[in-house]
């Protein structure tokens, strides 16, 4: 689903932001405990918190639920039952110690429900076997891309493919019409539309983390995004589209506002794969996109140590 969100200006400066006041993640209001398993884990997904899914994979004998049965665990919750007593509080806890640690990997728990088996939490005495299944929820990656010209509008197109948060902007309503963004409607991303006549204001609103593409139709917005994102402690990688030449005055001018050559070193131009030299907007974005998605996986493997190697 494409969500559009405007961006009031009604106290917004005119260019400079001096200050990045960013939008404090939530953690799941509302939600109680009998919400549906799958409410709970997209609600998850929504607010940026990571969670367990657990579930009755095999039941041998008697259990208190079936195969199948599934309930959601996050940091200071539960959603759903997979029957209660000492096999639930045993998967909360397991699912817990995975989120402690970043577990990217699913796990399995086996325990027999009878009076001689090893318990933590108090006697179940079904007489059956149970084996359940926990497999993180994790936080997905946050993109934003700054300008849906041509090129942002090739790159959306292929980061939409891609299990991740991307965030669109631009000052032209005209470059987020339904129409020009059809081919975003089956999206794997969660795709969040931004017009902002103001774009610097979104750079405030979007989450902890976020790798930012600055390819807008206007140099002069351009380094206005740039001095605004190098003001912001909360974002990943800052990307610029862009000569040599362009990044010469654009440093000029940065320095000038005040950020030093260790800061500006945050920011990463030209983008895009080295390999990859056509000028067409659909081999600029491929470029950029598999630039953008190799630092994603070096990210993904720095954050979950216990991920083995890919086969």
């Amino acid at each position: 689903m494409v969500r559009t969100e405007w961006v009031s200006l009604s106290s917004a400066p005119i260019r400079t932001v001096t200050h990045c006041a960013r939008t404090r993640s939530r953690s799941p209001q509302g939600l109680g405990t009998d919400v549906h398993w799958l409410s709970a884990a997209q609600r998850l997904r929504a607010d940026r918190v990571p969670g367990v899914l657990v579930t009755v994979a095999a039941v041998r004998g008697h259990a208190p639920r079936e195969a199948g049965a599934k309930m959601v665990v996050s940091p200071d919750d539960t959603w759903g039952s997979i029957g209660g007593g000492n096999l639930e509080a045993t998967a909360v806890k397991q699912a817990r110690a995975m989120l402690g640690r970043d577990a990217a990997a699913p796990e399995q728990l086996d325990l027999a429900l009878n009076e001689r088996a090893p318990v933590e939490h108090g006697q179940q005495c079904c007489g059956g076997e149970v084996s359940v299944l926990l497999e993180p929820l994790g936080v997905v990656p946050s993109v934003a891309i700054f300008g849906m010209g041509h090129v942002g509008t090739e790159l959306a197109r292929i980061l939409s493919r891609h299990d991740l948060e991307l965030h669109l902007v631009d000052g032209r309503a005209d470059r987020l019409t339904a129409a020009r963004l059809a081919a975003l409607d089956d999206a794997v991303a969660g795709v969040h539309v931004h017009h902002a006549p103001v774009p610097e204001l979104v750079l405030g609103q979007v989450p902890r983390g976020t790798h930012v593409l600055v390819m807008t139709h206007d140099h002069a917005e351009d380094v206005a995004l740039c001095d605004a994102a190098l003001r912001c402690s909360h974002l990943g990688s800052i990307g610029l589209i862009g000569s040599s030449a362009k990044w010469r005055r654009f440093e000029q001018r940065l320095m000038a506002e005040g950020h030093s050559a260790q800061v500006l070193s945050r920011i990463t131009t030209p983008i895009g794969a080295p390999g990859l030299t056509g000028k067409s907007p659909a081999t600029i974005a491929v470029a950029v996109a598999a630039d953008l998605l190799a630092v994603l996986e070096r990210e993904h493997r720095l954050t979950s140590p216990l991920r083995g190697p890919r086969p």
